[in-house]
């Protein structure tokens, strides 16, 4: 099993005779996703198939949602 994020991008991109940075373009949308969802608060956690487990501190979310706030 691959044990970091390029080592995936390399795997699928053999596997699926893909450009590597394609593969790492679908990557990072991945990434982006999931932080887009958790920051608007529709899921405590989310798992990533070979990634793992996210979750969101919600002191944190809370912190930045008042950054976010004071910069406007």
């Amino acid at each position: 099993m691959a044990k970091n994020k390029q080592e995936i991008i390399y795997l699928l991109a053999n596997k699926y005779d893909l450009p590597l940075q394609e593969i790492e373009e679908i990557v990072e949308h991945q990434f982006k996703f999931v932080a887009r969802i958790m920051k608007e608060g529709k899921f405590d956690s989310i798992r990533l198939p070979y990634f793992g487990k996210f979750t969101v501190n919600r002191k944190r979310l809370a912190y930045i949602k008042k950054l976010s706030k004071d910069a406007k």
